[in-house]
């Protein structure tokens, strides 16, 4: 494991990109097309369109590219914003999701209980408090878990820090990320999408141990983030849910290494 200092400061730099209209730099390059999709979810397909933020090894934003470049092997996983969501229940339980048979990568794995992409536009490049990442995990947990914004607001939730990491989910597909650790505490209603999830539950901080050797008997795969993250401090931080702010570290980004 290595720290690094964010060296861009919050300053986007846009690089090969050209400026539209709206002020955003827009991807020069066409869409990519180089390879089948046609055996693919076509829900999930369709979300291969949707732009994420890439950025250097600093978090420093680059432009915007298609998250099925983001996540193509023979792409070279280009280096991309993410969140990894920690919700805990007013039992401090921690809700874990089983991803979708449907997904692109990872499908089938367990992990915590939203992990995805801000996206690149207005609202989710800004990088003040990270509320652009804050508002995206808003956005995808609705979607995944239709939790509605009024029981899950922003400010609810705790910018702890960011990981590194690259890994594979197969010879076609993988992540590469700068990933920005989330917490959050608030009890929610959740109205399963099946296309994203096909389990939930809830696990006490006690019970974590057993849970993944459980999955490990099972042969049910972890996502490659969420071994990391149990690894390099999850535990830790969940001891302290009532205390979270001596944690916070908005200025290094934590290398590990993949799985």
């Amino acid at each position: 494991m290595t720290i690094a200092t964010n060296l861009c400061k919050g300053v986007i730099k846009h690089c090969g990109f050209k400026q539209s209209s709206r002020g955003l730099a827009v991807q020069s390059n066409r869409w990519t097309n180089c390879t089948n999709m046609e055996n693919y979810n076509a829900d999930q397909v369709k979300l291969m369109k949707e732009e994420c933020i890439a950025v250097d090894e600093h978090d420093c934003v680059v432009g915007p590219k298609s998250k099925l470049a983001c996540h193509l092997q023979s792409e070279n996983l280009p280096l991309h914003r993410a969140f990894s969501l920690f919700l805990f229940n007013s039992k401090q339980e921690l809700l874990m999701q089983q991803r979708a048979s449907s997904k692109i990568t990872f499908p089938g794995h367990f992990t915590n209980s939203c992990c995805s992409h801000p996206l690149y536009n207005q609202k989710e490049l800004n990088e003040r408090d990270a509320m652009g990442v804050k508002l995206a995990a808003q956005r995808r947990l609705f979607s995944e878990l239709g939790v509605n914004k009024s029981q899950f607001p922003v400010d609810c939730i705790t910018y702890l820090t960011r990981i590194h990491y690259k890994a594979s989910s197969d010879d076609k597909w993988g992540e590469h990320e700068v990933d920005y650790i989330l917490f959050a505490q608030c009890d929610v209603n959740l109205d399963i999408n099946p296309n994203e999830v096909s389990k939930i539950c809830y696990v006490p901080r006690n019970g974590m141990q057993d849970f993944l050797n459980d999955c490990d008997r099972k042969g049910i795969p972890l996502t490659p983030w969420f071994k990391l993250i149990v690894k390099h401090g999850l535990m830790e931080w969940w001891s302290h849910l009532d205390n979270l702010r001596k944690y916070c570290d908005h200025t290094n980004i934590v290398r590990l290494r993949g799985t």
